[in-house]
């Protein structure tokens, strides 16, 4: 569901937002019940603290909130960081749009979307090489997950937080043009249990992780 009306009154914008979560699929939202995020160490909320305070100054702005998740391939951690940041936000009632980028182009992995389809995602497939995944978890809910570079068409040009989820991405993307602020907050990369008898784990925990942050983040926005 596209917002026809961009420029409306705050409240009226925040009851639109509510109206969407509020058709979250029931598994999904009983998984994001259990999350504990109130029991991030001190360290880790250091670490999340400066993307707390760019989302705080644009919502005390009034200002547009744009998201990219940044990481190597564009496989794994920035997607999870993309959809996990989308739906964290609609719960709490804060209107943002993710992106998430690399600096090469391979394919959302797919081990990442088994992941999001044992968490209670719905995701329909479209295409075969670097395919695309359209996310779905309620009605009106709904984003799209492929591997892309930073400046993909797709994503922002100007006016948004550059995330880095990988260190590698991190060191070797030195320079994100159009970013207002550059954000490390880096993963270990789930791809260290490809093939092997943890491969689930590792994929769900890792997921569980970043949601984990992001429901923090946003838990500590002030409206």
């Amino acid at each position: 569901m596209q917002y026809l009306v961009l420029k409306m009154k705050t409240h009226a914008h925040r009851d639109l937002v509510a109206a969407k979560i509020k058709f979250m699929f029931k598994d999904l939202e009983k998984k994001i019940s259990k999350l504990r995020f109130g029991s991030i160490d001190d360290k880790r909320k250091n670490k999340l603290q400066p993307l707390i305070d760019y989302i705080q100054e644009k919502v005390n702005r009034d200002e547009a909130i744009q998201l990219h998740f940044i990481c190597t391939h564009n496989s794994r951690r920035s997607q999870f960081g993309q959809v996990w940041a989308k739906v964290a936000a609609g719960h709490f009632n804060i209107e943002i749009d993710s992106y998430s980028g690399g600096v090469e182009v391979t394919a959302c992995n797919e081990r990442t979307i088994n992941s999001l389809i044992r968490y209670g995602f719905t995701i329909l497939k479209q295409g075969n090489n670097n395919p695309k995944y359209m996310v779905n978890w309620g009605t009106g809910n709904l984003i799209t997950l492929f591997s892309k570079l930073v400046d993909d068409d797709s994503n922002p040009e100007e006016n948004f937080a550059a995330i880095m989820t990988c260190s590698h991405a991190d060191e070797n993307c030195p320079v994100v043009f159009g970013s207002e602020k550059r954000i490390s907050i880096t993963y270990e990369d789930p791809g260290v249990g490809d093939g092997t008898d943890d491969e689930e784990r590792t994929y769900d925990q890792r997921s569980e992780e970043i949601a984990t942050d992001l429901f923090y983040v946003f838990s500590k926005i002030k409206k």
